[in-house]
């Protein structure tokens, strides 16, 4: 596996783990989480769509940190919107990533954690 291809693998391992963690956290099936409404999304009253801001502006580990530091992983609006939130950073490009001090490894690493600590730590093991 080359290394172009090593990075769209995580971007699919990432989106496959948002879609069943969607199906597990709403009781029904996802085929696509991208078309989701996202507006509905936050984490510690801060909205999806500012979290993605940030990212676009390059804040990414700020954003991150943010996130980690707000998040309540009883609430499935909050993990829904952590979710979200690393998928839109794996689908950013590697070059914008490196930039910004940023990997789609520590995106994985990151949704991986988000799982575990909100108690959905088998999907990374369906997925893998």
């Amino acid at each position: 596996m080359n290394f172009e291809n090593e990075r769209d693998y995580i971007m699919r391992m990432i989106k496959e783990m948002v879609r069943v963690l969607f199906s597990l956290l709403f009781g029904k099936k996802y085929v696509c989480v991208e078309k989701e409404d996202e507006s509905r999304y936050e984490v510690s009253g801060k909205k999806l769509s500012d979290f993605k801001a940030m990212i676009d502006l390059g804040n990414i580990n700020e954003a991150e940190n943010i996130l980690l530091d707000g998040i309540d992983h009883t609430q499935i609006n909050e993990i829904a919107a952590a979710a979200l939130f690393y998928q839109y950073i794996s689908e950013q490009e590697d070059d914008f990533l490196l930039q910004h001090d940023y990997s789609k490894e520590e995106a994985l690493d990151g949704i991986k954690q988000l799982l575990q600590n909100s108690g959905y730590s088998d999907i990374t093991k369906i997925i893998d």
